[in-house]
């Protein structure tokens, strides 16, 4: 990957408004062939669904297609088959910011974080995440998440740890705030009904209040994206244009002002619907059958 800063700034002055879906199309894949910093995996193939047992065999094709275009993996899971996403990205020459998921059962809790701390003592972790928006889901209490943090933080204390959640969540909960070494934060204009025109200022304005929560603390955007189909929130419209639109902002913005950013997400996943709705399926810059959308 090349960091072109003349076409990127060119991209930067261009007023997507005025585009036909062609020359939007053009644009995104201009900006995806200069490559992100970081991509969500999105790892189920369709038919599959959390819970179900994940293959080495479709992990690594589907980190062959993203390979390219980005530095940064973030992968939800430390078991199911989630554990191996991490060992055969570092394998591809790929950092990981690997996830354990937390949520209302112990058990699964505990050999979540058991995965974690195995990964990142291998060798296969750069950021170790324990948990994701489990405050916003009220699956456990600040304690019991506090607990499971300082617990990975005495077991790995060389590799960054930290918690990932939406942005106001470490505005309202400054122990975990404070627990954390670096603040991830998902923000995401769409789901707060923001119009697509003003979503690059909406983004900007959560990331600034996620860094002044951290307090100094390096800030990390964990996940944002637009859908690209789906019913409209508000002033918030999925659509391919509004897809390509969001996706050229946001990687532009990343590169210029040097903003750490893992786009949500890199696949379509049919599983999604039912927990977020009709758009829940069309998050990804490839779809279901791993094509490239644009």
């Amino acid at each position: 990957m090349s960091f072109n800063a003349d076409k990127i700034l060119a991209l930067a002055g261009k007023n997507l408004q005025g585009l036909s879906k062609q020359e939007l199309a053009e644009s995104f894949r201009e900006i995806l062939a200069e490559g992100m910093h970081g991509i969500c995996i999105s790892p189920y193939e369709e038919g599959q669904k959390p819970g179900d047992t994940l293959t080495e065999q479709q992990i690594r094709r589907r980190l062959e297609i993203l390979r390219p275009y980005t530095q940064w993996i973030r992968s939800f899971s430390c078991t199911e088959g989630n554990e191996l996403i991490p060992v055969i990205a570092k394998e591809m020459g790929m950092k990981t910011l690997v996830g354990a998921w937390l949520g209302k059962d112990d058990e699964i809790n505990q050999a979540e974080v058991e995965g974690l701390i195995k990964l990142a003592k291998e060798g296969y972790v750069d950021i170790a995440a324990v948990g994701n928006e489990v405050m916003y889901r009220k699956d456990l209490t600040e304690d019991q998440l506090l607990e499971f943090i300082e617990r990975v933080k005495k077991e790995i204390p060389k590799i960054p740890v930290g918690y990932v959640d939406a942005y106001y969540e470490f505005e309202h909960r400054p122990r975990i705030t404070e627990a954390c070494d670096v603040v991830l934060s998902n923000c995401y204009p769409y789901w707060e009904g923001c119009a697509m025109e003003y979503s690059l200022l909406y983004i900007k304005d959560m990331y600034n209040r996620a860094k002044r929560a951290g307090n100094g603390k390096p800030v990390i955007i964990t996940e944002t994206g637009w859908p690209s189909q789906g019913t409209p929130l508000y002033g918030a419209v999925p659509s391919d244009e509004n897809f390509m639109k969001y996706f050229i902002n946001i990687q532009t913005w990343s590169k210029l002002d040097d903003i750490p950013v893992f786009y949500f997400s890199s696949f379509d996943e049919s599983w999604k619907v039912g927990a977020e709705g009709d758009v829940g399926a069309y998050w990804g810059i490839w779809d279901k059958d791993e094509k490239l959308k644009y």
